[in-house]
Parts: structure tokens; sequence; C-alpha cells
């Protein structure tokens, strides 16, 4: 039999009260009541707040109410054979006070989508710990605003999110919205994500499990890898500026192009107090932000100059951005190339040709890095660097081939034709003599 107890797990003056719900065998889940209360004033035998002032009389009430609906609750869900689960909890919780009350109801996609933004401090990350990042939360604020455009004036639910509603909205997105395959693919999964936490309290569809996208890279949508080749840093190192932002951003995209890391990396972690002596030389000891990965970057003869001359204060990495772009023209980096950049009537990103200083960023360097010292360096040790884990990735993220193998034939095949014709000379000069 499934019992209910309150208790608390802080000494604070406004200490939140939990709800643990014991189902039997060993089994409970805990979940906070969103309610608060002194410990002072707080029975921990009786698992209530002391009766002795009004607001406590008026706690009590409230608890006592949310134990009956959620037992309530918890025999509708355990007759119609739902997942009993923290997330489940919660959800009846916030039901209960009203917490997640709006213009929707559950069985709406709209509404699980809002849940997951206004809640995503509850679900796991990847890297293993709770609260959705920055960009995961802005991901599903796009998602939401996407379905909404998508179902227009009707109303979609959870349940109808089957294999032909999926794949009418994949058509959508490709055909009418033309977003690229990875941005498409990644908003059509996202909306799995969203299925699977809704699957738990309300009906889905039967077919659900069965839909499966293939994985796009999003390396696949960005084949026009633009880079920085040895004469443009050359001729963005000796172009004179007066601007104190443009000197700025140039130390900035010299230390991109020889460190190999991405915009928050390079300008959070890039810095004095990473950089240590290696006998004569230096290098650079960091994590990245992405993945966490520790990283020792050799401090290369350009980086090693602006560190001994002065590192570059911080800036944004949207400014950087732009600074780079105006240096970059002003530099003469102005060779027409073909890449994608966003309209700013459409908001989708438009391929074509244009002059190249208009697609430098932050993103720029970290290419260039791998770009010009891929087969100078040996690959595993671009990736060290970098932070690739796979030589594939690195290859498609450089837009290389694995083609070493093309090399040792073609070798192969020049040193027999080679030794075949010494061989027919020494033979030639037998017979002479």
């Amino acid at each position: 039999m499934a019992t209910i107890k309150y208790l608390l797990q802080s000494r604070n003056d406004n200490a939140p009260i939990y709800l643990r719900l014991s189902l039997g065998r060993g089994a409970s889940l805990k979940r906070k009541t969103g309610l608060f209360v002194n410990p002072v004033e707080w029975s921990h035998v009786r698992g209530f707040a002391k009766q002795t002032k009004a607001h406590n009389k008026n706690l009590n009430a409230n608890l006592r109410e949310l134990e009956t609906f959620v037992l309530n609750k918890l025999n509708e869900a355990v007759s119609k054979g739902e997942l009993i689960s923290g997330k489940w909890l919660e959800y009846i919780i916030n039901l209960k006070f009203n917490r997640l009350k709006d213009n929707t109801t559950p069985e709406e996609v709209i509404y699980w989508i809002e849940y997951i933004i206004k809640n995503a401090h509850i679900f796991e990350n990847s890297k293993g710990g709770y609260g959705l990042s920055y960009n995961r939360i802005k991901a599903y604020k796009g998602l939401l605003y996407t379905v909404k455009e998508f179902q227009g004036k009707t109303v979609l639910s959870i349940a109808e999110l089957d294999k032909r509603m999926f794949e009418s909205l994949k058509r959508w997105l490709f055909n009418e919205k033309k977003y690229s395959p990875a941005t498409a693919i990644k908003k059509l999964t996202d909306l799995q994500k969203v299925v699977r936490v809704a699957r738990e309290f309300v009906p889905i569809a039967k077919d659900f499990d069965s839909i499966k996208f293939k994985r796009v890279s999003s390396y696949d949508d960005d084949m026009d890898v633009i880079t920085l080749t040895e004469e443009d840093i050359r001729k963005i190192e000796i172009t004179e500026l007066t601007s104190e932002a443009l000197i700025n951003a140039r130390k900035w995209l010299i230390l991109a192009c020889f460190t190999g890391q991405r915009g928050d990396t390079l300008i959070n972690r890039i810095n004095e107090g990473n950089f240590e002596s290696y006998g004569e030389d230096y290098i650079i000891k960091i994590k990245q932000k992405k993945g966490n990965k520790p990283i020792t970057i050799p401090v290369l003869p350009k980086v090693k100059k602006i560190f001994e001359e002065g590192m570059p204060y911080k800036v944004t990495i949207q400014k950087l951005n732009f600074h780079f772009k105006t240096l970059c023209k002003i530099a003469g980096i102005n060779e027409m190339v073909m890449g994608k950049k966003r309209d700013k009537n459409t908001g989708r990103n438009v391929k074509k040709l244009r002059p190249k200083y208009e697609y430098i960023s932050t993103h720029t360097g970290r290419r260039t890095f791998a770009t010009l010292h891929y087969k100078r360096l040996p690959t595993p040790v671009i990736m060290r660097i970098t932070g690739h884990k796979k030589e594939s990735t690195l290859l498609q993220y450089i837009n290389r081939n694995h083609d070493d193998h093309v090399e040792i034939v073609l070798d192969y095949y020049k040193t027999k034709e080679l030794r075949a014709k010494k061989s027919t000379l020494l033979n030639i000069i037998k017979s002479v003599s």
C-alpha cells in the first residue's frame, strides 16, 4: 500500500518541504512540494508543521489535500498502467497547485514543449548532471515556434504524432521551410524527445517507437569549408590598423588560427593564467567547454609572440565575429567563395558566392588550424589539440577525404616502374659491354 510522508532536508529558515511517496518493497519517490516552513516550527515525528500559528494550520491543510490528491491520481495511473516515476510525481504536485496551468492541455504537443522549457532544471543533461544548457533550451523554444507554425489553427496532440505525422512534418521542413537536412532532422528528433517525456502521463501513437531518422552530421550541410590561407594570415598581420578594437580582434584571430579552439573556449580559456612553461617554450592547459575535455596546446611562435607582447582583452563572440569581418575586409580577404549566410529577410541560410571576409568568424580560426596542419602534423596530434574524437569527424570538418591510400598506391607503382627501367638499363649496359 502506498503511503506519503513529508520531510525537510534543510535547516535554513525557509526550508522546502519534500513529499516522499513510498510504493512498497522499498521503492519510493521524492520531490519538492513547492511549500516552505521554518524548521523550528516543524514536527519531524508527525511530518507536519506544529499547530502553533494560523499560517501553519493552513500549510498543514494544503499538505493533507496534496496527500489525498496524489494518492487518488496514483490509483488512477496504476489502473491505466501508466509509468509511475519522479517526473510523474512532480507533474501531479504541479497540477494540484496549478503551477502549469495555461491555455493548453496535457494532451497538446505545445503543452509538453513548454513544460520542458519551464522545467529545464529537472532534466538530465549530456554531462550526466541536471539542468538543460542554454542552447538546448533555445532549441526547444525554436521547436515550439516551428510546431505552432506547422499546426496552424489546429491543435496537435501527442497521440497524433505517429509515423505519418512525423513524415508530414519532415516534408514540410524540407520542402516548404527549406531547412537544411541537419536542422530538419534535429527538430524531428527533439520532437521525439518531447513525446518520450509526455508518454509517462498521456497516450502516445502506437507506432511511435518504430519512428527512426537517419543521423545527419552538421558537416554534411557545410561542405564549403571557409578557412584562411597562409597568405591571408600574412595580409592580416601586415595590415595597418588604427582602431583598438580591430587590433584586439587581430590578436584573437591569430590565436584562433594557431590554437584550434572553439569560440567559447578561445575567449574564456586562452588567457595568461593557462600558459605554463615547457622548457624554453610554453604550453596552454585548458578544459574545452564542449565535453569538458582536458587539452594541452603547444604554444606556436605566433601565439608566443602575442603572449609576450600582451594578450587581447575579452569581448563577446558576436562583437568579435563582426570585427573579424571588418578586419578581413580591410586586409583584402575578398576572394569570391561559395558559402552559406543568414538572409535578414527570410531568416534562412542562403548559399551563394560572396567575398570571403563575409564568412569569417571564430569558427574559421579553428578550421584554419586543422586545415593548415593537416598532413604537416600527424592527424592524431591535430585531434589532440582540436578535441575531435574520430579521425573521420576531423576529415569531414575540414572537407578532406581519407585519401592517404592513394599516395601509397601511386608511390608503389612509380617505384615499381623506376625499378623496371633501372633493370632494363642495366641489362642494356651488360649486353653492350
